[in-house]
């Protein structure tokens, strides 16, 4: 229910956006709208960004994995900077089953008796991290009215990160 609320915190220049045009990127397909020149929006949101926040801080403070969970993050969140690529009038973008698979891993790795909470901590907290804020310099200019961080780019990453974090268990 979330996933569709957006909440406004600035705006950045968004520079001219593309003539209407359809991208595909992993095979997730992107229909860019026409619009004019305005500036693009940056929202937080709800669904893909607060509500996985709130409960990966849950699971971090409840679960004594806070040294591992730092590692964990920080490990999903340079895979996914890594492959994360803007893609003009939508925003940031990464593979869809990436994050969840690595996240899996390593919270098969560093703990596998509480793999499930650490695979769903570092995989959203990494999402978020290593798409999104690493990537907020790269939004100037492509176009894209609005760039949710926890948005379309990174909502289905998350979102499969705890179907595959429950699979875990």
């Amino acid at each position: 229910l979330g996933s569709s609320i957006n909440i406004p915190i600035t705006q950045i220049d968004g520079g001219p956006a593309p003539a209407r045009q359809v991208v595909q990127f992993f095979g997730m397909r992107y229909v860019i709208p026409t619009l004019e020149y305005r500036p693009t929006i940056l929202a937080v949101n709800v669904g893909g960004a607060i509500v996985p926040i709130c409960l990966s801080l849950y699971l971090l403070l409840n679960s004594g994995l806070i040294g591992r969970g730092v590692l964990g993050i920080a490990i999903v969140s340079l895979i996914v900077y890594r492959l994360a690529r803007p893609i003009p009038g939508v925003g940031i973008a990464v593979p869809l089953f990436i994050p969840p698979l690595v996240a899996a891993a390593v919270g098969l790795l560093l703990a596998p008796d509480h793999a499930p909470a650490l695979a769903y901590i570092s995989g959203s907290l990494g999402c978020l991290i290593g798409a999104d804020l690493l990537n907020l310099h790269k939004l100037a200019g492509l176009g894209a009215p609005i760039a949710s961080i926890g948005g379309a780019g990174t909502f289905d990453g998350i979102f499969f990160t705890g179907v595959i974090a429950v699979l875990l268990t």
